[in-house]
């Protein structure tokens, strides 16, 4: 699932406002406001600490080899 979809969803279900879940991971609200956004360049670490707070984490998945 797409992180930004991912963590709005959580977010709501939640009842947090994107300033209650940045003090909540100890982030500041630009990075929350960025990740919601979509935005594709952060640090790992940062969105990790938002993630964990729903028991969710970023991960490596490869990608299924095209050549067979």
């Amino acid at each position: 699932m797409d992180p930004s979809l991912f963590l709005k969803q959580q977010r709501k279900q939640s009842k947090l406002t994107q300033e209650e879940l940045a003090a909540k991971a100890g982030v500041g609200l630009r990075l929350v406001r960025e990740i919601e956004q979509g935005k594709t360049t952060m640090r790992m670490d940062k969105v990790n600490r938002i993630l964990a707070l729903f028991g969710a984490e970023l991960t490596v998945n490869p990608k299924a080899n095209k050549d067979g």
